[in-house]
């Protein structure tokens, strides 16, 4: 990875936020926690920058020199953003291009994950040239309940649990006339944990300087019965249990499938590994999350301050890590 010559509080930091995807509320809030805590840190120069089409004019206009990615969903955490950045050599933080595209495509995911004999919910992806025949697809699926998701959507946007299986037509149906694909999963039955997972400045590519953070067990009190967005933004819907009540042996197994995830997909910086764990303890990976929600709810700052990383550090180091070539 290609780092900026040197980051001073002067340095002209955009953070930018908002975006085009349907996270763009998220987007907003995790954006202006971030660039106050950038001002709280000194970095006089920190502007917050809403991105619409004109973003490439714009971060010529402003000479931005780092690019804070404060943005969820898509064109702003699938490579888009981050392929035009690259482009134009303003160094950027989160992952590359590669990263970003491989992690908010679940199928992408998935067989990724796969290939690496990583474990993953049993799914079945029905993409848009599958859309006509979906029925036969999903006919001989005996899974109650299941997960129907869109296949690129993140924050738990478009997400339906399914506990019959005769309303299982009608929703992926609908998933998919409304995002142009749907993935249904097998729904496993456990304990429900996300893993974040920091990559230190110069971490080489064995693993080393990769580690995880303490395991945030979510216990959502939303009527759809899992974390949905509802459970992940409104305060009081979920309790969080931190660290998560798991034996140490099976947060040694998260959190060492979570460090893998991440070096399989080629995630930089810091990233958010969500996972299930059964009955049995095994943890099954669901998604990654390579820009995690900086909000006052969010998930990745409380893992952060459980370590004894405080949200102003953990936006300094997101800082630090920033680059091009990833």
């Amino acid at each position: 990875m290609k780092q900026p010559e040197k980051i001073t509080k002067q340095t002209r930091i955009g953070v930018l936020y908002g975006g085009l995807s349907n996270e763009r509320e998220v987007s907003l809030r995790s954006g202006s926690n971030c660039h106050a805590a950038l001002k709280r840190l000194g970095y006089e120069n920190a502007e917050l920058i809403d991105v619409g089409h004109d973003i490439a004019i714009v971060l010529q206009q402003k000479k931005i020199e780092i690019a804070f990615l404060a943005l969820h969903g898509k064109y702003g955490e699938d490579g888009t953003m981050q392929g035009l950045l690259e482009f134009m050599q303003i160094p950027y933080t989160g992952s590359g291009v590669l990263a970003s595209a491989l992690a908010l495509s679940k199928p992408l995911t998935k067989a990724v994950l796969k290939a690496q004999g990583l474990p993953s919910a049993e799914t079945i992806v029905i993409d848009q040239h599958d859309a006509k025949n979906f029925r036969q697809m999903i006919g001989d699926i005996k899974w109650a309940p299941a997960m129907v998701k869109p296949l690129s959507e993140g924050s738990s946007v478009g997400v339906s649990k399914v506990d019959d299986s005769s309303a299982l037509v009608a929703t992926v149906e609908e998933t998919i006339t409304k995002y142009g694909g749907a993935i249904v999963e097998k729904y496993i039955k456990g304990q429900e944990i996300t893993v974040g997972v920091l990559e230190e400045l110069g971490a080489s590519k064995n693993g080393k300087g990769i580690f995880a953070l303490p395991i945030l067990e979510l216990r959502p009190k939303s009527k759809a019965g899992f974390y949905d967005y509802e459970a992940k933004y409104t305060k009081g819907m979920t309790e969080f249990v931190l660290p998560a009540e798991l034996s140490p042996e099976v947060t040694a197994l998260a959190q060492d499938l979570a460090i893998k995830t991440f070096r399989a997909l080629q995630c930089c910086g810091y990233a958010r590994v969500d996972m299930m764990v059964d009955a049995s303890g095994q943890p099954f990976v669901l998604e990654v999350n390579t820009l995690p929600g900086m909000t006052d709810t969010s998930d990745l700052p409380a893992m952060c301050e459980e370590y004894g990383i405080s949200y102003d550090e953990l936006v300094e180091r997101i800082v630090q890590s920033s680059g091009l070539d990833k």
